[in-house]
């Protein structure tokens, strides 16, 4: 994998996630299909494929350029401003 501008920028080490879950999910009564960790401030959001999109809206309403996957076993990280796995 290939480090986009954003990375270098990104705290080290990487912040603990702030909620177990997607909390906004959690407040809507939905189910997250799959967890991603922003490596910027620890939110943790639902991926696109979840009917809610929150790892995306956090992105849009933050800024907040590269997560990283929060399912157990996996590992890649994904520039939204990029739009690449980094």
């Amino acid at each position: 994998m290939s480090e986009c501008p954003h990375v270098p920028e990104l705290p080290r080490p990487e912040p603990a996630a702030l909620h177990p879950t997607c909390p906004e999910c959690e407040a809507a009564g939905s189910h997250p299909v799959q967890l991603r960790l922003c490596l910027e401030c620890g939110h943790v959001g639902c991926c696109d494929s979840s009917p809610f999109r929150h790892a995306t809206g956090h992105f849009e309403e933050s800024g907040h350029a590269v997560m990283r996957s929060y399912e157990p076993g996996q590992s890649w990280r994904w520039c939204y401003v990029d739009r690449r796995i980094v």
